[in-house]
């Protein structure tokens, strides 16, 4: 006949800690991956400043226009030819459109007017230009 064992009276238990301290570790890993992603639709630009400009929702159709004067559509390069026929095929027909043009500070004025020409005259677009605060 055998003594009953200490070990052997207690009903199996688990070891809760150790699992919540993983929990822990792995939220905290998915917190800091989804506040260090961020959208960007434009190529990185030198933005000029702007004190009475206005934070706008998020955009659906960025145009870059760089230093060097390349124009870019959601990070596509184009040309000022192709660019109303490439916004016209991006619109969803019955849903606001927004076109912001991130042009860089030293861009050439003629590309930027050119840019903002062509997207004037798309119906049912509003065009923004992006600023950074002063």
């Amino acid at each position: 006949m055998r003594l009953p064992n200490e070990a052997e009276d207690r009903p199996p238990e688990i070891n809760v800690v150790a699992l919540i301290d993983v929990i822990f570790a792995i939220l905290t890993f998915f917190i800091i991956t989804s506040l260090s992603l961020s959208r960007t639709e434009g190529v990185p630009v030198n933005l000029p400043g702007s004190s009475s400009g206005q934070n706008q929702d998020q955009t659906k159709i960025v145009v870059s226009i760089d230093s060097q004067g390349i124009l870019t559509l959601n990070r596509q390069p184009t040309t000022t030819a192709d660019l109303s026929a490439r916004i016209k095929s991006m619109i969803i027909k019955g849903q606001p459109t927004m076109v912001v043009i991130n042009a860089d500070e030293k861009s050439n004025h003629g590309t930027v007017v050119a840019a903002m020409d062509i997207i004037k005259q798309i119906p049912d677009v509003k065009m923004g230009i992006a600023t950074k605060r002063k």
